[in-house]
């Protein structure tokens, strides 16, 4: 084999389509793209979402529900949680700091502790929110709680 003898397998390569060439060509004239209309022209491009005149489906579907744009959105962890991950990493204070370098959580994220569960050892809290039964619950260990802003 040499080099001047290589050739791509057969059927691997095939003659591009030379559109608008002549009409002996067989795609002279409108080059296939049919007669008139935008799609025929130069520097068409399909609008998003249309549908050839149809009523688009987000017009078609009504709207529903309420976003309500004040909403406060925690990453709650729940008593029974919290005794599993201090004794997994080796926590001693509870914050948002500990949790987000352990991976756990997001930088910007809020924290909420929520009082399903137990706690078996005494913790301090640094969160941006707890509900009353986790806090009595820490509370009653001898654990501190800290509200962030």
């Amino acid at each position: 084999m040499n080099l001047h003898s290589i050739k791509p397998a057969k059927g691997a390569t095939h003659k591009k389509k030379r559109l608008g060439r002549g009409e002996a060509s067989g795609k002279g004239g409108t080059s296939t793209k049919g007669n008139k209309g935008g799609q025929s022209r130069a520097g068409y491009q399909r609008k998003m979402a249309h549908e050839g005149g149809q009523m688009p489906i987000q017009r078609r579907l009504p709207k529903r529900g309420f976003k309500n744009i004040h909403r406060i959105e925690y990453k709650v962890f729940n008593l029974g949680q919290i005794d599993q991950l201090a004794e997994k990493y080796g926590i001693t204070e509870f914050s948002t700091e500990n949790l987000y370098i352990n991976g756990l959580i997001g930088q910007t994220d809020k924290v909420k502790v929520l009082g399903n569960g137990e706690l078996k050892k005494k913790l301090n809290f640094k969160v941006s929110a707890v509900s009353e039964k986790a806090k009595t619950a820490i509370e009653g260990l001898g654990g501190t709680i800290e509200i962030l802003k």
